[in-house]
């Protein structure tokens, strides 16, 4: 396939499954299998970290009136009944660090699994299982708003979003939306959470991922240095672009979708995926 259009495939399924509960990594990795992409080429790992950063600018991009609110607001609150500890800004804090520490003390674990599609499929299927379950049992939510959130909750949803770190196909925004779901939270309040929640987790993420990528001896794998062409800088800023505006839609939309339909459809699509992966696995369908 001509480069310039793998950029726009490539660029069209992160921005549309970054923030959907399907896991982007699991998508790209199969949509890059299928495609005979060698990962170990250090233009296309640059380039699947950078549409990464241009779907969290686009989420960014869209919540920034609130996101403006909140830093207005800090430590108090907008009504003026928060507090350091449980202000919006405070308790997702607490949700990355708690997320993140452990993730970075992980490190080796969570590359060794990035590449396998064995581990993608069983945690596309099994993840699908408990997204479904979850949307079916807990349905009484007592936390309406993603403001209502408190230490606890970040604290146990941060912790569960470990699992999207260590075993790639779970998807983060699955883990996010699922354990506040659990905790009490409605459905919007749940995803509303997840997008904030992953604004800080990717950025931090993403730029380690590209520092260590193109830093000599940053780390085992760096790739620099790394001659771009400007042939590449098209694709890579096609990829961009893409990813960006697609994942702008896809916010919009599925804000509006969750109000109305719930998650069930996600989770139906994440167990017959991760079933035909494994299948294809079994058949040698990924094979050289």
């Amino acid at each position: 396939m001509n480069d310039l259009l793998l950029s726009i495939l490539l660029g069209i399924i992160e921005g549309l499954t970054e923030f959907l509960p399907v896991s982007s990594t699991a998508h790209l990795r199969i949509a890059e299998a299928l495609c005979r992409i060698d990962l170990t080429n250090g233009f296309w790992k640059m380039y699947t970290i950078v549409i990464q950063l241009g779907a969290i600018i686009a989420l960014t991009a869209f919540f920034w009136r609130r996101i403006l609110k909140f830093l207005r607001t800090f430590p108090r609150g907008e009504s003026g009944d928060r507090t350091i500890f449980n202000h919006p800004l405070s308790v997702i804090t607490i949700a990355f660090l708690v997320t993140a520490i452990p993730a970075f003390l992980l490190t080796k674990l969570i590359g060794k699994n990035l590449e396998n599609l064995h581990v993608m499929a069983w945690a596309l299927l099994i993840g699908g299982i408990v997204m479904w379950v979850v949307d079916t049992i807990f349905v009484r939510p007592r936390i309406e708003r993603m403001e209502q959130a408190t230490l606890p909750t970040a604290i146990w949803i941060g912790a569960v979003q470990i699992l999207s770190a260590v075993f790639p196909g779970t998807s983060r925004s699955m883990c996010t939306i699922a354990a506040g779901q659990v905790a009490g939270m409605s459905r919007a309040a749940a995803l509303e959470f997840s997008f904030f929640l992953s604004i800080p987790t990717m950025f931090v993420a993403t730029g380690y991922d590209l520092w260590k990528t193109i830093k000599p001896h940053a780390a085992t794998g760096a790739i620099a240095p790394l001659t771009m062409t400007s042939h590449l800088w098209i694709v890579l800023a096609i990829g961009f672009v893409v990813s960006f505006i697609s994942a702008f839609a896809v916010v919009a939309w599925f804000l509006h979708w969750v109000r109305r339909h719930g998650f069930t459809p996600f989770a139906v699509y994440r167990i017959l995926l991760g079933l035909a992966l494994l299948v294809a696995l079994a058949r040698g369908g990924f094979g050289p």
